[in-house]
């Protein structure tokens, strides 16, 4: 068996640790089989700045084909370097990461000619783009060319089953995995090391501040509902990340009187976040479109709550309302209030759903889920 994975770019850390353990799942069931990701290039322009800084390290093995940004990396180039990446590795088995990229459904198609096999991975769901009647046929027709596929979770899964894909050609639907190891690992220490700091409660945002996480909504909400815990603990929330609408929120916490409750951190390393999740309670996901949200999967390895928007993919695996805590509409800031104000008025349920935080995501495991896509490429050939 030899495996071929065509991936964007290198610096995508939590692609990275599944890679990683992909190729520790040959090692040890497959040791007579080959593994190797192509990665296109070094990057997406749009993430520079998520750049690796060597900090943490993933061991498996790839090549790159550009070194430069996916952004500048054309459809010719891009189409003859995967072609020969594919003639000189001669995999039995290609994995493809979704359908948008021509170049990567040329390869499948050529691939399905050689006899290979091919899995597709797939992040899409019914809600991500606008349909249409010849997009849909199109993608019928480039899926039922894949021998089975990997989804991040329910809604992708759902979807291509919409396209025609049979259940049983999904053997891998919870792929939308992080590296629990370094996240659990800091957020312990951290905690252990500011056990007898005395603190207040924190909401806590993590990722780009742009327009489409809703944070407006967000800050808006939290000024209704914090005068609630003037007899209780005392509430604040905290931002981490940066973007463009950095100045604009800002601007909002002063026009509202928050800036004794509010904290912007500014933009941090995604393995530092965990340090930062140290002093906060529950994650707070307002987005107006989320593909999926792994901020939900972090927040969740550390046994935190969480408040996430219905519109973002992760709600359908992840939240279960009441339970490890509430999804609500993003266009409904009275909803977001609801929850946040089920937390300042009930403490001690902080600590239970967060428990059950944990015992959902452990599906999503990035070991676990590296042995189910190993076991998949094993059994297609």
């Amino acid at each position: 068996m030899r495996v071929l994975v065509i991936h964007n770019q290198l610096w995508a850390h939590y692609k990275s640790r599944l890679f990683s353990e992909i190729h520790r799942a040959f090692k040890e069931n497959y040791p007579d089989s080959d593994f190797l990701v192509i990665q296109i290039a070094l990057y997406e322009a749009s993430r520079s700045v998520m750049q690796s800084d060597d900090t943490i390290t993933y061991d498996y093995p790839y090549q790159v084909l550009f070194q430069r940004s996916l952004d500048q990396v054309g459809f010719k180039e891009r189409r003859a370097a995967l072609f020969a990446a594919f003639d000189a590795y001669k995999p039995t088995v290609l994995n493809i990461t979704g359908y948008f990229d021509p170049a990567q459904v040329l390869l499948m198609f050529y691939a399905r000619t050689k006899g290979v096999k091919v899995v597709l991975s797939s992040e899409s769901s019914s809600a991500d783009n606008s349909r249409s009647f010849l997009k849909e046929s199109l993608k019928k027709l480039i899926v039922n060319r894949a021998n089975a596929f990997f989804c991040f979770g329910k809604t992708s899964s759902e979807y291509l089953e919409s396209l025609g894909v049979k259940p049983a050609q999904i053997p891998v639907r919870n792929a939308a995995v992080i590296d629990e190891a370094v996240v659990s690992s800091r957020y312990n220490t951290g905690k252990q090391e500011n056990v007898n700091i005395a603190r207040v409660a924190r909401f806590v945002f993590v990722g780009r501040l742009a327009p489409e996480k809703n944070l407006e909504t967000l800050l808006r909400a939290f000024a209704k509902v914090v005068p609630l815990d003037a007899e209780l603990w005392p509430w604040e929330i905290m931002f981490i990340g940066d973007g463009p609408e950095r100045s604009s929120l800002e601007n909002l916490t002063k026009e509202l009187q928050l800036q004794h409750k509010v904290s912007f951190t500014g933009g941090l390393p995604w393995y530092k976040v965990p340090d930062m999740l140290v002093h906060c309670d529950v994650l707070v996901l307002p987005s107006k479109s989320e593909p999926w949200g792994l901020v939900v999967n972090e927040a969740m390895v550390c046994g935190m709550p969480v408040i996430v928007s219905k519109n973002c993919g992760c709600v359908a695996d992840l939240v279960e309302n009441g339970v490890n805590g509430f999804t609500f509409d993003p266009d409904s800031q009275q909803e977001l209030e609801t929850a946040m104000i089920f937390f300042i008025k009930n403490l001690d349920k902080i600590s239970v759903m967060g428990r059950e935080s944990r015992r959902l995501i452990a599906p999503f495991s990035s070991t676990q889920v590296a042995r189910q896509m190993a076991d998949c490429y094993h059994n297609l050939v």
